[in-house]
């Protein structure tokens, strides 16, 4: 299993001028050694893209993301990493998107796809980032 940012969809999906290509052949390189999978995070992170919630899950079963449950663990240690930025000097008074996804793949010790890989190595140093 491998969990799929956010950022990697939206990029293709909106071909992103300077990221679609990488994205598109880490989803099709991934897909040949892991089954990719999204959170309902990312889930509604990219329904911001969609008008209708079919569209949306037909993109989702075209590109072959299965939606996976994020365990209590998970959340746990979501809250816990929003603690530590918040220690050094994070601004932000909610935990982030990014804290959820990443303990999401931290706790399951599934790598994690994404192109903005500073904050997940910064707080799950022991998850396995794949970025450029």
């Amino acid at each position: 299993m491998l969990l799929v940012d956010t950022n990697v969809l939206v990029d293709v999906l909106q071909d992103d001028p300077q990221w679609a290509d990488w994205s598109t052949g880490q989803l099709r390189a991934q897909s040949k050694v892991h089954e990719l999978a999204i959170n309902p995070i990312i889930y509604a992170e990219v329904s911001l893209s969609f008008s209708t919630l079919e569209a949306l899950d037909d993109v989702v079963d075209s590109l072959g993301l299965s939606m996976r449950d994020m365990p209590r663990p998970a959340l746990f240690l979501a809250a816990k990493a929003f603690a530590q930025y918040r220690r050094r000097g994070g601004s932000k008074h909610q935990v982030l998107p990014d804290f959820f996804i990443g303990a999401h793949a931290a706790v399951e010790g599934w790598p994690l796809l994404t192109r903005d890989a500073r904050r997940f190595r910064t707080y799950f140093p022991r998850l396995q980032v794949i970025a450029p």
